[in-house]
Order: C-alpha cells, then structure tokens, then sequence
C-alpha cells in the first residue's frame, strides 16, 4: 500500500477530520499551501521491533504506522499544526511527517520547538533549493564544435580512453526529455517525485542531462563527457510557471536521494543549492560512506557555504565567474556551453548546475578508469587539486594516458 494511501486510511478508520477531506477543509487548502511547513521526524523502532525490513515506497509495519499517526496528529494537535503526508525513511530511521504552521510562527521556530518533544529525531523547516543556472541564450542546433570541454578538457582525446562505460548517473533534477535524439538508449528510467501530473520534460534537467551524457557521433547535437555512462533520471524538481526558476524541497530531494541509494547508482549530480539541511546531509552522507561520488554545484555569491556542496566528501563545482585560482573549489565549464533542451532542440545555458553536469560526467570517467587502475584512486583524489581542472591530468592518475599527449592530440 502507497504510504500516502496508508495514511489516508488509517484516518477514514479512525474518523480523522484532517484525513476525510471536508468543504471546510477545501477552502484552507490554498493558505495550508502558502504557510510554512516543517518536516517532523519521528523515530522509527529497531528493526527487530518492525515487521517487513524491504524498503521501496510500500511500508509493512501498519502497527507501527498507526502509532506514529497517533503520535503526530497529537503533535499537530497541541502545537497548532495540520498534518500534511508523512513518509518513512528506513535508511534514515526515520518516519518524515509534513506539517504546515498556520499561526504566524516561523518555520525555524516551529521545528525548534518540536525537536524537543518525546519520540520526535529532529525537525527542520521544509526548505527550498533553487537550480544554479543563468538565464538561457537563443537556441540554435549542431553546437559540438562550441563545446568548451572540446577544447578545454580535449574531450576526443579523453574518450579514447574512457566514456563512462558501465557507470550509472542519478541526476536528481527537473524532468529529462527522454525522447531527444541526443538521448537514444541513453536513459535507462526515470522516477517522479514532485507532486501533480506534469508530463512536459523541462529545461534544466534536459540540460544538464546533455552535458553529461548526450550520444556521442550521432551526426546530430553535442557529445557528452560521458556518453558511455547510463543516466536515471530522478525528478526531485519543478519549473515555476512562465519561465521561472527551478526549484526543489527537502522532501522531493531526499525521495530522490532514498532513490539513488536504493538503485546504488556510481554518481550523483546535484546542480542546486540551498540552506543547511540535516535530513539532506545525512542521505547524502550514506551514500558517500556507501562509494558514491557526488558532485554539487555552488552557489557563486558564497561559494565556500554553500550546500550542499559543503557537505563532507561532496565535490563542489563552480563556473568561470569564480577565480580561477579558487582554491576550495573545482572550477569547471560553464560559460556559454550548448546543450539539449526540450522538444529535441539544442541551446546555450550559463552556470554552476552545468560546471557540475560536467564534473560529474568527468567523475564517471575517472570511475571506470579507477576500476581497472592498481593505484587505488578513488574519482575524487584523481581529479587533482581544486581549483580549474586539468581533465588530460585526472585520466593520467588512473591510466596510462600521458597527459602532454593528450593535450596536444586535439
């Protein structure tokens, strides 16, 4: 049983007003939508205590789910707060409750006052990450020989020696235009986790999508740096109506992230930013423990406090605009890059996101060079120093690929 089915019920069976949807109920929906909301985490039994260990959207533990329902509805209850959805998180150990506060208060000051209480992990505001791209240039098609990674990173000499062959990518972003010719074979599946039935593929993650890991020698578009690799396309995010931002929250991210460590995906590419976020960093943190490589963009404005790219082991990535002897992050292309874009068309894109799209296709190289190589690098310590990247150098640490020939191949 889907676990917002579970949910709704649990409530019809024990007459909950907040889970039998009323008239009265329709018309707060609007102001439950613009309140602020907090994500209450309330501690899930040791596994010898639940029934059903498999993890997969489905929850068998009904006994243990009606008792976490009492409890958050009494939560909400006497802390003036409505229950919106809950979703259980075993490799968190966790059961993520969504409320909404509805009194004036902060969420800050509500997910505060709520960690404190008996059976409750943590709570955290719901909080909200935003794409890290420019505005878009006017679209045009057969942009391969205006790839900067061409000639910067000698991208033909590069894929002679690897393509990402036998590595699988998670881009947790808005959602891939799986139909685009630059795509054939390319996207092995896709998984929704925004809420609402949109359809229509997206700017931002087809973008991104084709950096990484468009078909190469197609005779159409562009080649990308890993054109070997497989891309699951994990959508985590949403366009705003005409032409707005690109935008994500902590829950459809961590659905996304639960995702990629279930499906124990090689890279994982994070083209976003936002506040702190402690549910984010901890399955962001598993998966890194777990030999995930994950790659982030930052936010330009503060490159060194961004996240989630701050996180421990993240390798942060950001375009030209920054110094090109920032030390304390890989400087990537990002500038004027053409790539794919709905509708099977190509354009240019400008930012950080797409400086990640790039390291993260430069990371699933490194992985398949790493995997034959005695030297024991892993893709992060082959990718060298921060700061901007010497791609011919990061093979040469896992091959034998001279990285002077290289550069002079071209």
């Amino acid at each position: 049983m889907k676990l917002r089915t579970a949910l709704m019920a649990l409530g019809l069976a024990l007459g909950s007003p907040l889970l039998t949807p009323t008239m009265a109920q329709a018309t707060e929906a609007a102001q439950q939508a613009e309140a602020p909301r907090i994500m209450v985490m309330l501690k899930l039994g040791a596994d010898h205590f639940r029934s059903g260990s498999a993890y997969g959207g489905d929850y068998n533990d009904a006994m243990g789910q009606e008792a976490r329902l009492r409890l958050a509805r009494k939560i909400a209850r006497e802390h003036k707060l409505t229950l919106l959805d809950n979703w259980p998180m075993q490799v968190v150990g966790v059961d993520c409750v969504i409320m909404a506060v509805n009194d004036g208060r902060s969420a800050e000051a509500a997910a505060q006052e709520i960690s404190k209480l008996r059976g409750v992990e943590w709570s955290q505001p719901l909080n909200e990450f935003q794409m890290q791209s420019a505005a878009p240039a006017t679209s045009r098609d057969r942009l391969s020989a205006a790839q900067p990674a061409v000639a910067q990173w000698h991208l033909q000499s590069l894929h002679k020696y690897a393509t990402g062959r036998g590595q699988t990518i998670a881009i947790v972003d808005s959602r891939i235009d799986t139909a685009h010719p630059d795509f054939a074979g390319q996207v092995i599946a896709v998984e929704d986790f925004v809420p609402g039935n949109r359809q229509s593929p997206e700017r931002h993650g087809t973008g991104v999508a084709g950096i990484i890991a468009a078909r190469e020698n197609n005779a159409v578009g562009i080649a990308g740096v890993a054109p070997g690799a497989h891309i699951l396309g994990l959508r985590a995010c949403w366009e705003r109506p005409a032409g707005g931002a690109t935008v994500c929250d902590s829950l459809s991210l961590a659905k996304a992230m639960t995702a990629a460590l279930q499906h124990k995906v090689d890279v994982v590419n994070l083209s976003l930013s936002g506040p702190q976020d402690r549910l984010l960093s901890t399955l962001i943190s598993i998966g890194i423990s777990r030999g995930m490589t994950v790659v982030a963009a930052v936010d330009q404005s503060h490159p060194d406090q961004s996240f989630p790219s701050s996180v421990a082991g993240v390798l942060p990535v950001g375009d030209e605009r920054l110094s090109l002897s920032n030390s304390t992050v890989y400087i990537a292309p990002g500038r004027d890059v053409p790539t794919t874009e709905p509708e099977g068309k190509w354009g240019l894109v400008s930012g950080s996101s797409y400086a990640a799209a790039h390291v993260s296709g430069l990371a699933a190289l490194l992985r398949q060079l790493s995997a034959h190589s005695s030297a024991g690098r892993t893709a992060s310590s082959a990718m060298g120093p921060r700061g901007r990247i010497d791609a011919c150098a990061a093979l040469s640490r896992v091959s034998k690929l001279d990285a002077d020939s290289c550069r002079s191949r071209d």
